[in-house]
């Protein structure tokens, strides 16, 4: 299995277990609040890992060009969406609210191959179509739907839009620092939504319940969202995106084996659904003969046809390993992902 794929695939893991987790620690505080205090546990904790990692403070290694990609996915993501999400939430039911979050895939996708030309075949769009009816036979309501407006479904959509834009912003930023990235992200989301709950009135818990929150914040949503910088800078924003939408199946099978949860018809048909699109995604092979124009950037990499390239530094040859290095124009053929290095026209 491409390396990617498993970073996407583990990202989707670690998400979907975190709401049964929170369960199962028995948090029992708004969504918002509960959100925000994940979102805060992902950003402070990866904010020390970091400073471990680096010994200290480091530069963010964001060139000026960056920064707006940066800002734009923050205040989409971090920002905009969480707003977004809590206003939809108090005009309509969890379930339908469930149900619209499937948009996300579908918006990411769409934002992806159309706006920012990122290549996708039928066979991406039929995976991707496979695990989209997956995911909203999931979260369909089992019993009578309410009577409701159409401003709070409205609103749920209008979040989804905003992290799908979130996502693709953040694809133009990945192959710079998957844990500053996560890390501020996290940071920003956290103190909005805990922001958000706490002026509509919410209690935090007991310190006993928030440490482990906080900790299954920085595994489901931190740790998550590295996989997730990481799975955009070797797959694109549209395979990402995919692969990560089975979060919800992969939460509701860890539900079922931690909290004993019984199993539906719906859980094995969405799984199989699931499972062809996943399938359909593990089976591309997209190779044609393809020009890589002059580039420049910086993020960890081996000295493969891709990086053929001296350095004006003294190095011991370990590989992998990350510094500023400049590409030259090649022109040839292999399999290839819409990667950070394979952002070409067709």
């Amino acid at each position: 299995m491409n390396l990617s794929i498993f970073y996407a695939l583990s990202a989707a893991a670690l998400f979907g277990a975190s709401t049964p987790l929170a369960k199962l620690l028995g948090v029992d505080v708004s969504p918002v609040l509960l959100a925000g205090l994940l979102y805060l546990g992902s950003g402070v904790g990866l904010t020390i890992v970091r400073f471990f990692r680096d010994r200290g403070w480091q530069a963010t290694g964001l060139t000026a060009g960056e920064w707006p990609w940066l800002i734009g996915a923050i205040a989409f993501g971090g920002v905009l969406g969480p707003v977004a999400l809590m206003f939809g939430l108090t005009l309509t039911s969890g379930a339908t609210a469930s149900l619209m979050l499937n948009l996300e895939s579908v918006l990411t996708a769409l934002l992806a191959w159309l706006v920012f030309k990122e290549n996708a075949d039928r066979r991406i769009v039929a995976g991707m179509l496979a695990i989209t009816v997956g995911g909203v036979i999931l979260a369909w309501p089992q019993g009578p739907a309410q009577a409701q407006g159409w401003i709070g479904p409205l609103a749920v959509a209008l979040a989804c839009a905003c992290w799908a834009i979130d996502n693709n912003l953040t694809r133009k930023i990945s192959a710079s620092d998957a844990l500053f990235i996560a890390g501020i992200k996290g940071l920003v989301a956290g103190a909005v939504n805990c922001t958000l709950a706490l002026l509509l009135g919410a209690k935090l818990p007991n310190i006993a319940t928030l440490a482990p929150t906080l900790l299954v914040g920085f595994l489901g949503y931190g740790i998550s969202l590295v996989l997730f910088v990481l799975a955009l800078r070797g797959l694109g924003t549209a395979r990402t995106g995919a692969y990560f939408s089975t979060a919800p199946f992969l939460g509701a099978a860890i539900a079922i084996v931690l909290l004993g949860e019984p199993v539906s018809v719906t859980f094995w048909i969405a799984a199989m659904l699931m499972g062809i699109g996943v399938w359909i995604h593990l089976r591309e092979n997209h190779a044609h003969e393809h020009q890589h124009d002059p580039l420049s950037h910086d993020h960890r990499h081996i000295h493969d046809e891709h990086h053929q390239h001296e350095h004006d530094f003294e190095w011991d040859g370990s590989e992998p390993h990350s510094h500023y290095h400049q590409h030259a124009q090649i022109r040839h053929s292999h399999p290839h992902f819409p990667d950070i290095h394979h952002r070409h026209k067709h």
